[in-house]
């Protein structure tokens, strides 16, 4: 169905605006797939994103999660008709509206899973939100990133915590404040992208990153997502010392932990 799929996956769902594909590593393939309107937002595609977030946590078939767009684009942000109803909706309304854009960030961005966004084409307005939610994003010197909010005289506010985190205040306040198009190392420059691949490896080196990423401990790696999670932005103090110290103490009593150690004394593969 996509090019861009590894060979051994399986569909989960083939969900019109939402499609989901599971390979055998473990990775699971989230694609966006209104491609007509750029895989813009409206309410049943954030809806459906939450649905299969939730739903992903639970399963334990999957190891990670790669969110993607269909077609050539990864997300345009919310879709111009979806954006026209608001404009006649109330202040409740638009804020009930607003606070599912922002469920969705949060989610995203605790998925207790490790995240990657495969930037494929150009992501604007709440699509820049999505990848800035992910742990990592990849994409190549066609890649498109762009804050452009402002040039309609919209503001990024639920992205807004998102982009701060994975970009810092210096870089957002340009980006948000020129809504100037950043594309492919301009996009690494400015943190938006984790790093660029040729376009015609692209698909090769994401699946390379998502292999070893599942070829890790799973255990671990959860716990790992929420210790950076926790950690971030907090002052090196005698409450992180404690809480960093009781973190590895757990790990190392767990049994997933117990059997890495001893495969690594043994020089032996460990069985995860």
């Amino acid at each position: 169905m996509y090019d861009f799929l590894p060979s051994d996956h399986k569909a989960l769902s083939t969900d019109k605006s939402l499609q989901q594909f599971l390979t055998k590593d473990g990775a699971l393939y989230m694609v966006l797939n209104r491609p007509e309107v750029y895989n813009a937002f409206n309410g049943a595609l954030i809806e459906n994103i939450l649905e299969a977030l939730e739903e992903a946590a639970e399963n334990d078939s999957v190891r990670l999660l790669i969110l993607t767009g269909s077609g050539k684009n990864f997300c345009a942000g919310g879709d111009i008709n979806y954006m026209r109803s608001l404009g006649t909706n109330s202040f409740e309304e638009n804020k009930e509206d607003a606070l599912q854009m922002a469920y969705l960030m949060q989610a995203l961005n605790e998925f207790p899973k490790p995240t990657i966004a495969r930037v494929n084409g150009a992501a604007y307005g709440g699509g820049v939100g999505l990848l800035c939610c992910c742990d990592m994003a990849f994409g190549t010197e066609n890649t498109k990133v762009c804050l452009s909010e402002v040039k309609i005289g919209m503001v990024p506010a639920t992205i807004g915590p998102y982009i701060l985190k994975a970009i810092g205040v210096r870089n957002a306040h340009r980006l948000m404040l020129t809504a100037e198009v950043m594309q492919g190392q301009e996009a690494v420059n400015q943190q938006l992208l984790t790093g660029l691949f040729k376009e015609e490896e692209f698909d090769l080196q994401i699946q390379s990153i998502a292999k070893k990423i599942s070829q890790n401990a799973p255990e671990a790696l959860n716990i790992i997502k929420a210790l950076l999670l926790n950690l971030a932005y907090q002052p090196i103090n005698d409450g992180v010392v404690e809480y960093t110290a009781d973190v590895i103490a757990n790990v190392r009593a767990s049994e997933e932990g117990k059997e890495g150690l001893a495969s690594f004394l043994e020089k032996r593969k460990p069985k995860f």
